[in-house]
């Protein structure tokens, strides 16, 4: 039987609100521990394509597989189940709990998914990160820079095979780009996930030499050449 290279595998794949198609990607693959880039301007389903691959929304039309598992196929509270599991989310919005020191932030991935709380493991991805000293800080107490790299452990936390960020470049300059970039490819390669960047930042093109490119466009638009 042969080995099946492929982390992501997207076929047919198309959303719809209110009866109007936002989103339609008709194929796209990404091998496992490969770095990909979804570039599209505001409104191109950028967002909509991560929350499909997170299986925070559950495909319309087409399929997604991810190492081997349909998610149309599972069921809300097995689709909870499995992202808790498999895959790192680093929203546009950090989302960190205020009411939460930074080591319990990093943290929430294992209570969400059930799973133990390995608070070595915690304080081994803070340390990494630079943020040793900062694990019984308050959100508040963080610079945003600080608060964006807890946002990256808390990602890391479940050893996801597929590391998803969603815009984490923007308003920043270009040194804090290639920083950014820098840490979540460093991130990835070390747990040998997957990682997809969605951005409307072309920046990221050079940032991220090698990786392929999924262009979005806006509907009625043609789409930007890979």
């Amino acid at each position: 039987m042969p080995i099946e290279t492929n982390l992501l595998t997207i076929t047919q794949l198309e959303h719809r609100y209110n009866g109007v198609t936002v989103l339609s990607v008709s194929s796209f693959e990404l091998a496992r521990g490969e770095h990909a880039l979804l570039l599209g301007p505001s409104g191109s389903g950028k967002s909509t394509l991560l929350h499909l691959m997170g299986a925070i929304l559950r495909p319309q039309a087409g399929r997604i597989d991810i190492d081997g598992v349909d998610l149309a196929a599972l069921a809300p509270r097995a689709a909870d189940a499995w992202r808790g599991r498999h895959v790192g989310l680093l929203p546009q919005q950090l989302a960190l709990v205020a009411s939460l020191c930074v080591r319990d932030n990093v943290l929430l991935p294992a209570y969400a998914a059930g799973l133990p709380a390995d608070v070595q493991r915690a304080q081994a991805l803070l340390a990494g990160l630079g943020l040793a000293d900062k694990a019984h800080a308050m959100p508040h107490q963080l610079s945003g820079g600080e608060r964006q790299r807890v946002a990256i452990a808390r990602a890391m936390f479940p050893r996801p095979r597929l590391l998803l960020a969603d815009e984490p470049t923007a308003n920043l300059d270009d040194a804090a780009c290639a920083t950014v970039v820098a840490l979540l490819a460093g991130q990835a390669r070390e747990a040998n996930a997957s990682l997809l960047i969605a951005s409307h930042d072309a920046r990221l093109i050079a940032a991220l030499p090698g990786a392929a490119v999924l262009c979005l466009p806006l509907r009625g638009e043609l789409p930007c050449a890979a």
